[in-house]
């Protein structure tokens, strides 16, 4: 029998029904399931309870979510404020680590939205807080409509990077994606590389240079839209086949 290709998705920690639970959203996990051809696993946040590389070894590829919650501030040097709340330290811990781990291992990491952040940081990089306020910067916040699909609509065009890991990918010079955020990239992290960039700049795509394993950031939700959007799919059939390759190393 051959066993299912597993891929460790960072628990975000969250108080409902009087309990805290460590989730994750099912769009993620779904495109998981379909676009990469593996099974989800979350890793729930208990940042102190165990050794993160040694189960990283028990896996075949890290996906890092998006999420309501911001990487705090404290951890690219800056004070905290109102305008980068809300936080969730057991996820930065726990993201930051797995992150830094499946680099370490050569492990295929796919990392979205918060995720993509979290990358920047974890290679010492800073972040940029409501950057629509931001000289010659567009609007990359959520719209405010109620029905899901209109949030997540694919909306702005991004130039794909010539050379870069992306352009293999989707085989364009520009793609269109979504965009719901507030906070990117400010300054690049040590050793990343920049894969794509929107049209006012800012930093849409990143890749860790010369990492041993596949190793692709997005700020966009590629999640989304993994059965209907040809440069989505892509990018989670190239994250399932490192795993598969992996797995068979």
């Amino acid at each position: 029998m051959t066993l299912p290709l597993l891929v460790a998705v960072p628990a975000d920690v969250r108080a409902f029904e009087t309990y805290v639970w460590h989730c994750s959203p099912d769009t993620y996990l779904k495109a998981i399931l379909k676009g990469a051809g593996a099974v989800p696993v979350i890793v729930p946040a208990l940042s102190e309870g165990f050794d993160v590389e040694a189960l990283l070894s028990r896996f075949d590829g890290v996906l890092t979510t998006g999420s309501a919650s911001n990487v705090h501030p404290e951890r690219y040097g800056v004070a905290p404020s109102a305008r980068h709340e809300p936080y969730d330290r057991d996820r930065d811990t726990l993201s930051v680590a797995m992150i830094r781990g499946a680099v370490r291992l050569g492990l295929p990491l796919l990392a979205i939205c918060r995720g993509h952040q979290e990358l920047n940081v974890a290679f010492g990089g800073t972040l940029a807080t409501e950057i629509q306020e931001l000289d010659g910067r567009h609007d990359h916040r959520a719209p405010e409509l109620p029905e899901q699909a209109e949030r997540f609509a694919i909306r702005h065009p991004v130039r794909v990077e010539a050379g870069g890991r992306l352009r293999e990918i989707v085989g364009a010079e520009e793609i269109r994606v979504n965009s719901l955020h507030r906070q990117a990239v400010d300054r690049l992290g040590e050793g990343l590389a920049v894969e794509a960039r929107a049209e006012d700049g800012t930093v849409e795509a990143v890749s860790v240079a010369g990492a041993e394993g596949f190793t692709l950031g997005v700020q966009w939700h590629p999640e989304y839209w993994v059965e209907s959007d040809p440069a989505s799919a892509a990018i989670f059939r190239a994250f399932g086949a490192a795993c598969r390759a992996y797995r068979g190393s």
